[in-house]
């Protein structure tokens, strides 16, 4: 059985900026943190993400230990003026989590997206219940980032 959770939120930057930021590594911690932290298996995560599978293991609060997660990029052709980049990850509980990404030019700002599908068997309903939270955390992140031109990635 498959949900989907969808959310979408306006960000006070242009697209150009919330692109180059969205493709780091630093954004990723930021916006998680400190709900979920997530710590790279193996040689880390790249400073900018590329195509691809990369693994991390996820801790909750940054304490509590919730198995490791595969995180596999691409960067599908979006409808026009929208850019899309795609997390169709997995797990050793979450057979599906295919999280698409969209950033589109609105109202001199940007539209952005979290899109995810989710299959995780019996669990599926409270993993989505997770993830609607998350990404509502992941976006008001977002918004105080853009909001502060992005200072908090630079220290």
């Amino acid at each position: 059985m498959t949900r989907t959770v969808e959310l979408t939120t306006y960000l006070p930057t242009d697209p150009d900026t919330a692109w180059e930021h969205l493709q780091t590594s630093a954004l990723l911690h930021h916006i998680a943190n400190p709900l979920v932290k997530f710590v790279p298996r193996g040689d880390g995560f790249p400073k900018r993400w590329t195509d691809g599978e990369h693994r991390a293991w996820m801790f909750l609060f940054g304490l509590i230990p919730l198995l490791w997660q595969a995180i596999v990029i691409s960067r599908p052709e979006g409808p026009e003026g929208v850019r899309v980049l795609r997390d169709n990850g997995y797990s050793p509980v979450i057979r599906r989590w295919d999280h698409w990404i969209e950033i589109a030019p609105e109202d001199g700002g940007t539209r952005y997206t979290d899109r995810v599908h989710i299959d995780a068997g019996l669990l599926t309903l409270p993993v989505t219940l997770f993830a609607k939270a998350f990404y509502a955390h992941r976006q008001e992140r977002w918004r105080v980032l853009a909001e502060t031109g992005f200072r908090a990635l630079d220290s």
